[in-house]
């Protein structure tokens, strides 16, 4: 894409940036008011049957996703103009999802300004290795890499360990400023998590709460990972990298029935919101649909994107994703190449 075409379609996409205040508070309404009633309603439920309480945990842990749906705006300063709305509701909604505002909202800064590039993984993105780096990797790498990708760890223990564990501690270098609002989290969580202990219980309380974080957990990290690894994703090194082609060919349009885009707060929108940040969540659908070049973005459904399950390793040189079975050829190409490369040396001498 000619920089002029860049330029265009950010020109193109720039009008649906434009923060609506009234739209932003009816979200709030609909979503955390929502989230709160069904916490309670699933407690009363308790009573009744446990049977009865766990269809209403899964749609509250439906409505803490649209819940971080608002975080992640507030993070992208979208949500609201002020910056110190922005700020304030972010770090109350990352003290409901358990997710500090001020260190989630700089490492994915850097996730949006490095996605897609080989050459700067490893901050707010998922641990992924190529082909040749998979196996000139010990075994030990090799063995943590695997247990990574296994979808029982990624999509069922991730959430515990990243939510629950990880996010409790400030990263390596933090500035003060995030390191203190990381701290403040954790305390409004301890001193939430004890009154609720205290009014209802803590039996009830953690059978309230903790199939509520497993859900949301699960369907965040999934929609996190599928819609950036794909089929046709893209892939590349600094020289040859593309803002803009990251956006639009290395984030998908993952087209889901309406319910599940509301709930998801339009995130299936997900090429427009990597070309262009500042874009709230509710202008997320209005921006695809009028930029005819955002359209052509890859789409994936629920039934196709089960297949991004066996995407384990990135082939550099077809532009695709294999599986660790298809990595056994590689590893016989590579003993030829190499035999062969042995023959010439022998034959030269």
């Amino acid at each position: 894409m000619s920089t002029s075409n860049i330029a265009k379609l950010k020109k193109e996409v720039a009008p649906f940036e434009e923060t609506d205040t009234k739209k932003s508070v009816k979200q709030i309404m609909n979503t955390i008011v929502p989230l709160l009633l069904l916490w309670y309603i699933a407690y009363l439920s308790l009573s009744v049957s446990y049977f009865l309480t766990l269809p209403i945990l899964v749609v509250t842990g439906g409505f803490l996703v649209r819940t971080f749906i608002i975080f992640h705006d507030c993070c992208h300063q979208s949500f609201f103009k002020s910056r110190k709305a922005n700020d304030i509701l972010g770090t109350i909604t990352g003290v409901m999802t358990l997710v500090p505002y001020q260190q989630w909202k700089n490492s994915h800064s850097i996730h949006h300004a490095t996605s897609s590039n080989l050459d700067k993984r490893g901050t707010g993105d998922m641990w992924l290795l190529t082909v040749d780096e998979y196996l000139d990797s010990s075994i030990w790498r090799k063995i943590a890499y695997r247990v990574y990708r296994n979808p029982f760890v990624m999509l069922v223990i991730g959430p515990i360990a990243v939510f629950l564990i990880q996010y409790r501690f400030n990263v390596k270098g933090a500035k003060r400023k995030e390191r203190m609002n990381t701290h403040i989290t954790n305390v409004s969580i301890v001193v939430l998590y004890t009154v609720l202990c205290l009014v209802i219980g803590w039996q009830a309380f953690v059978m309230i709460q903790l199939p509520i974080l497993l859900i949301s957990g699960l369907l965040g990290i999934w929609l996190f990972y599928v819609q950036h690894q794909f089929e046709e994703t893209y892939f590349e090194h600094e020289d040859e990298w593309s803002y803009v082609k990251a956006a639009v060919d290395g984030s998908s349009y993952y087209k889901l029935p309406k319910v599940l885009q509301w709930i998801t707060g339009n995130i299936g929108f997900h090429h427009v919101h990597h070309l262009s940040p500042r874009v709230p969540n509710y202008n997320l659908e209005k921006a695809h649909n009028a930029t005819p070049p955002l359209q052509k973005a890859t789409t994936i459904t629920i039934a196709t994107s089960f297949k991004s399950l066996n995407f384990r390793l990135w082939d550099e040189k077809e532009k695709l994703f294999i599986s660790f079975k298809e990595v056994k050829k590689y590893k016989q190409q590579a003993k030829i190449e190499n035999n062969q490369k042995i023959e010439l040396v022998q034959k030269a001498n």
